[in-house]
């Protein structure tokens, strides 16, 4: 599977719905709904505006390597990097492939049929996914031995509930990593290595 970022684990779904009640207290303020790449709207406090970032699952400033085959469901973009610089196939992308350049190769296949060259689209999309990942990285770290450090930083056949988890190394997850919750709930990695 490929490396992700850590935008790929800033993870939102959508809103049910929501209720209110009048018990004296003052209203809440209101809170911006945001967009996720499903198209879904998420109103959650703990929601992470990814805007144009939103329609990518990988999205990278340098390379993107991959080890075969991965299936990859979205769109993949790279940039200020050259698009020759994507190491994944339109085979493995049931999205479309961007490039600042139209310098992707086809990822060590001969097919370049997905690649959309458009370095405006990415230099927005790379910029808004810079002022979520500071927003994600600004919240207060996990708390506790669930979510700080978890696992010593390798999720094995781990399941995890919404919130923070941070971790001060790189993270590993060899197997199948579980994310459980409801509909509107939110999880961020705040990962100072590699995720792997």
């Amino acid at each position: 599977k490929p490396p992700v970022w850590l935008l790929a684990f800033s993870l939102s779904a959508l809103v049910v719905g929501c209720g209110g009640g009048s018990d004296g207290a003052a209203p809440a303020a209101p809170v911006t709904p945001v967009v996720n790449q499903a198209g879904g709207v998420c109103t959650d406090p703990a929601c992470v505006t990814l805007g144009s970032a939103a329609s990518f699952v990988i999205l990278a400033q340098a390379g993107i390597t991959n080890v075969p085959n991965s299936p990859i469901t979205g769109n993949v973009g790279s940039h200020p990097i050259t698009g020759a610089a994507i190491g994944v196939t339109c085979a493995e992308v049931s999205g479309a492939i961007y490039d600042t350049d139209g310098a992707y190769t086809g990822g060590g296949a001969a097919d370049v049929t997905c690649r959309t060259t458009d370095a405006t689209l990415l230099d927005t999309a790379v910029n808004d996914s810079i002022a979520g990942y500071n927003d994600a990285a600004g919240r207060p770290a996990g708390v506790g031995a669930t979510n700080l450090n978890r696992g010593g930083g390798t999720l094995t056949d781990d399941t995890l509930v919404a919130g923070t988890y941070t971790w001060g190394t790189g993270v590993d997850i060899p197997t199948n990593l579980t994310l459980s919750g409801s509909a509107t709930d939110v999880w961020i990695f705040q990962v100072s290595g590699n995720v792997t």
